[in-house]
């Protein structure tokens, strides 16, 4: 069994960092203790206090003086993660960070500076690039079976902005983070990052088309990469259900992915249903993935726990660098001056830093 990696957790804003600590309570073989927490919230921190048996801090900087507290998770509201990630680094913690990266490119700035001059460990908390499908659907094209890829489309949807009460949620506040095209459009953003590289230019349109306290409620983003693919990130936070998340059009096939987001996991679906499977122009039929889509989203989520243990421990990589996650939030980021501007951008728009 791994040596026991104490850490502390920086704020409980964001959920997903709920189920990583649960997760990492449940397999003790993880090698990791969430032994002290932090947050702003004195409410939220005793409910973490009494979940996961953690010390509990009111001063930032006393938790982040103990010397046998190795690195920290922050999932505060987006809008104080340079702050913190800086404070980290400067005490030599490693640092997971959920996303979004942060509210701006500045602030980004701020964290890649951070990392690089106290050399710790770091990695942003991406779901979606530990995901097993997504890794086979990597591999897949990594192997070049189907050939040259033409057009990438991914759908992800949720169903929060229909919730009236989501409209108190920091998720939704400006000043914390932004809106929702900003907090959950980073999800497929940054996959299309991952899985194909830096795009030159993106064509956007995202409204607030429901309730005007949710703003940024829908939106499509269409990435154009030199030589191909095309790429489309299509997210809908009024979605009530779905089903095809991922369509990948290649010279030599076709792959398609089916519930691989909340509303098209969460909900029935027929028995049998197939979750991922490709067709390749030499066999002349469909092959389907032995890896089984999970029965709801949240086995997504807690995926996560065991690949952010391994890189706590040093035996992976980081999951995404703070370089990938500034370049992450600058597809976002020009995502909105497309939308506002109405026309193509590329990623070195200098627009892109006044969002």
């Amino acid at each position: 069994m791994k040596t026991t990696m104490r850490i502390g957790i920086l704020g409980f804003a964001h959920g997903h960092v709920n189920a990583y600590c649960e997760e990492w309570s449940k397999h003790p073989e993880y090698g990791i203790t969430v032994a002290a927490g932090w947050d702003h919230d004195a409410i939220r921190l005793e409910k973490a206090r009494q979940a996961f048996s953690l010390k509990a801090y009111s001063d930032l900087r006393e938790l982040l003086a103990c010397e046998d507290i190795q690195a920290v998770v922050v999932a505060a509201e987006t809008s104080m993660h340079a702050e913190l990630v800086e404070l980290a680094a400067a005490s030599g913690k490693g640092v997971i960070l959920q996303k979004p990266m942060a509210l701006t490119l500045s602030e980004a700035d701020r964290i890649v500076a951070a990392v690089n001059r106290h050399q710790i460990p770091f990695t942003l908390a991406w779901q979606m690039r530990v995901d097993p499908q997504n890794l086979q659907m990597k591999q897949l094209l990594d192997s070049g079976e189907l050939g040259r890829v033409f057009m990438v489309r991914r759908r992800h949807g949720l169903g929060v902005a229909l919730d009236p009460a989501f409209a108190d949620s920091w998720h939704v506040k400006p000043e914390h983070n932004r809106d929702m095209w900003a907090d959950d459009s980073a999800h497929p953003i940054d996959f299309l990052h991952w899985l194909l590289g830096v795009p030159q230019s993106v064509t956007a349109e995202v409204e607030s088309l429901y309730n005007p306290r949710i703003p940024m409620d829908n939106g499509i983003a269409i990435f154009r990469y030199s030589q191909g693919p095309i790429a489309e990130v299509n997210c809908s936070f009024t979605c009530t259900a779905g089903e095809n998340t991922t369509e990948i059009i290649c010279e030599r096939g076709t792959i398609v992915q089916n519930f691989g987001d909340a509303v098209s996991c969460n909900i029935p679906r027929a028995e049998g249903a197939q979750g991922l499977k490709w067709f390749t122009s030499a066999s002349g039929s469909w092959e389907s993935s032995d890896i089984e889509s999970p029965p709801n989203h949240s086995f997504r989520i807690r995926g996560l726990a065991k690949p952010l243990a391994d890189f706590l421990h040093g035996e992976a990589g980081p999951i995404a660098t703070a370089e990938e996650g500034r370049t992450s939030l600058r597809m976002v980021l020009a995502s909105y001056v497309s939308a506002r501007e109405g026309r193509r951008v590329s990623l070195d728009d200098p627009a892109i830093f006044g969002i």
